[in-house]
């Protein structure tokens, strides 16, 4: 892949009202629970600063205020506030609105619960390095179904020999959930409706074209969904012996 091709700019989806998480929610956003004395967020900004991304658009919604003075006192990497607090736009609706500053180029997008112990390598640099623009539209962090701690679904996606993804549709189960990262191209969201929509859309028209693909994850995914999931990935991390994740 030419270095021209790689994602320059990321967006954390940090907007939602994190329900499930309740009542920890309650009181704060859910990016700044914290699993391991470290705050969901930080993590997420903590993994792209280590892949050298230099401007990462953080969207706000729920506890707004909280959230951008935390954010505040990071020093890298350069993070640009997109404001809905007027009307939380969902996954898809917010990278919409995040567009001009992700730029025309592929980007990154990255849940802000998204967390996991890493393997052999960084599985953000892993994704980056296998991500093709000339037959991807969008190119997915995905972890296998039955090892990811916390997850209790169905799973979401079967993977063909070459890495396209495809829905579970009517089986009961699929292999692979869709670990939170994502690395995407603009033209997917330019003509999509006005107002929140979910990112799910943008899935279905890569998916259409055979031009959704998976990188299964390196490592172990965490699945921070709900306030009694913060202590069972909290054990993993500490089996795991994962020091960098564990600091406050």
């Amino acid at each position: 892949m030419p270095p021209s091709s790689s994602p320059k700019t990321a967006i954390v989806l940090a907007a939602g009202l994190g329900k499930r998480m309740l009542p920890i929610t309650a009181t704060m956003p859910k990016p700044l629970v914290r699993v391991g004395g470290r705050t969901l967020i930080d993590f997420a900004l903590d993994r792209l600063d280590e892949i050298g991304m230099e401007t990462v658009v953080v969207n706000v919604h729920h506890f707004a205020d909280m959230l951008e003075a935390h954010l505040r006192t990071r020093i890298a990497p350069r993070i640009v506030i997109s404001d809905e607090r007027a009307e939380v736009l969902e996954t898809g609706g917010g990278v919409k609105k995040a567009l001009p500053v992700l730029g025309r180029g592929s980007f990154i997008t990255f849940n802000s619960d998204s967390i996991w112990i890493e393997g052999e390598e960084p599985n953000l640099a892993r994704l980056v390095a296998a991500w093709d623009p000339e037959r991807m539209d969008i190119l997915m962090l995905v972890a296998p179904r039955e090892t990811s701690v916390g997850y209790e679904g169905n799973g979401d996606f079967s993977m063909n020999a070459d890495g396209g993804l495809r829905r579970r549709g009517a089986n009961p189960s699929a292999p692979f959930v869709y670990a939170g990262v994502a690395i995407v191209k603009p033209d997917l969201v330019a003509d999509t409706p006005e107002g929140p929509f979910s990112a799910n859309v943008l899935y279905d028209r890569a998916i259409a074209k055979n031009r959704l693909y998976g990188l299964p994850l390196d490592g172990q995914w965490l699945h921070v969904g709900e306030p009694q999931a913060i202590a069972e990935a909290e054990e993993c991390l500490a089996r795991h012996r994962a020091p960098d994740l564990m600091r406050a």
